[in-house]
């Protein structure tokens, strides 16, 4: 690999969703289906507040398999929070081991409160390491 370092800003997607603590499963899911997302992050409530995350394996854990019902299940039930997240101009390398660091494949890029981006694996490898050799 090259030693010039890539940011994580240079791989990160745009595309992502952000929706309300307060949602149902359901609707948050509904969502995330129809922008093709395995994720979605979860708004601060205020500025104090921190985000959070809801995984398609949060579902599946926490609804799917005790058999409960989506639409009467809320977002902030089953997310994980606060979720772990990166600087934008951090070295792909250094987002790469703090992923396998905390058993995490997806953070949100944040600058100054807001998310700008997200970065998983995928972006790390293909976008990263294989535009850099």
């Amino acid at each position: 690999m090259s030693k010039n370092k890539v940011a994580v800003t240079e791989v990160m997607e745009q595309d992502f969703l952000v929706v309300d603590g307060l949602a149902t499963v359901a609707d948050a899911l509904a969502q995330m289906i129809e922008k093709d997302l395995p994720f979605a992050f979860v708004a601060k409530r205020d500025d104090d507040d921190e985000f959070g995350i809801l995984l398609v394996s949060d579902i599946a854990k926490k609804v799917l398999a005790p058999h409960k019902a989506p639409e009467r299940i809320n977002v902030y039930e089953v997310m994980t929070k606060p979720v772990l997240s990166v600087q934008p101009d951090m070295d792909i390398r250094y987002c790469a081991r703090l992923f396998d660091n905390f058993g995490i494949s997806t953070a949100p890029v944040i600058r100054a409160g807001e998310i700008l981006g997200v970065v998983t694996y995928g972006e790390l490898v293909l976008k990263g390491l294989a535009s850099s050799t």
